[in-house]
């Protein structure tokens, strides 16, 4: 069975909570990503922020820290879930990555772009 430790980005971007929102716009920008997790100098993750809460923050976001913005209540897997359950998940909320943590420690990512890689390999 595919789960999403066997299609997950293993070392994700990721950012702090007390980083600027610019710092947050350039790393995006910088690895054409569309989001990051937010996580702690432990590795707990605590939140996520994407484009879409760049763009809500409007002119004010260049005076904001990541945890103002941060979207704090997200929907994370673990490594065993599998790919089909993630694939409904991104189907019904329309997230395009989801979390994979292990407890409370982020320990990967699984983006649409894994589903697509992944769909292509089987095809």
């Amino acid at each position: 069975m595919l789960t999403a430790e066997k299609v997950m980005i293993k070392e994700p971007f990721t950012i702090l909570p007390e980083e600027t929102v610019a710092r947050a716009m350039l790393t995006m920008t910088v690895h054409g990503i569309g989001g990051l997790p937010v996580v702690s100098d432990e590795g707990e993750l605590l939140g996520m922020i994407t484009h879409r809460d760049l763009i809500l923050a409007g002119r004010d976001a260049e005076h904001l820290r990541v945890r103002d913005i941060m979207s704090t209540r997200v929907i994370s897997v673990t490594p065993e879930t599998p790919v089909k359950r993630i694939a409904e998940i991104m189907s019904s909320t329309g997230l395009q990555r989801l979390p994979v943590v292990r407890g409370d420690k982020l320990v990967g990512l699984v983006t649409q772009s894994c589903l697509i890689r992944i769909l292509a390999e089987i095809l």
